[in-house]
């Protein structure tokens, strides 16, 4: 492990500080480590749009909205080689909020995260990409259960 120093302005470090205090990290090299792991991430599945990753794709929507709940279910049926599974919570009385599970091409995940979070009637929507290198179901023990008694490999 190198040791480096670095020069940072008074309020990014108090960010930092923040951060390592909420996230309860013992040092604010495992905090900067981190946050560089991240943005590494991030920049990796935003360059190879042909990667495979898993993805969570989380949105609040307004469930009154006229045929909106209706198009989002259609657009994960149309893609239903991404979606690997959905959780759905009623937030209040207006909205809803959905967390879909994708799994596929970085291009392919960012085209159907674009297409749900732009409908008009979804307030907010968030895309997390884990890039995943090969995923083709090769896991050793596909839909056998963990020790735990969660299925693994289990797509609806």
């Amino acid at each position: 492990m190198q040791r480096i120093t670095i020069s940072i302005d008074d309020d990014l470090l108090e960010t930092i500080d923040r951060l390592s205090t909420r996230r309860g990290y013992t040092s604010r090299s495992e905090a900067l480590r981190d946050i560089v792991r991240e943005a590494v991430t991030r920049g990796q599945s935003a360059e190879d749009d042909d990667a495979q990753c898993l993805a969570t794709l989380s949105y609040v929507y307004e469930h009154e909205k006229r045929d909106l709940a209706r198009r989002l279910t259609a657009a994960q049926h149309h893609k239903h080689d991404l979606s690997v599974a959905t959780l759905h919570v009623h937030v209040d009385e207006h909205d809803c909020l959905e967390v879909a599970v994708l799994r596929g091409s970085v291009r392919d995940v960012t085209a159907f995260a674009d297409g749900v979070t732009t409908q008009r009637g979804v307030r907010l929507g968030a895309l997390h990409i884990i890039p995943g290198g090969e995923m083709h179901g090769d896991h050793p023990h596909e839909g056998q259960p963990h020790a735990d008694g969660d299925m693994q490999g289990h797509r609806d």
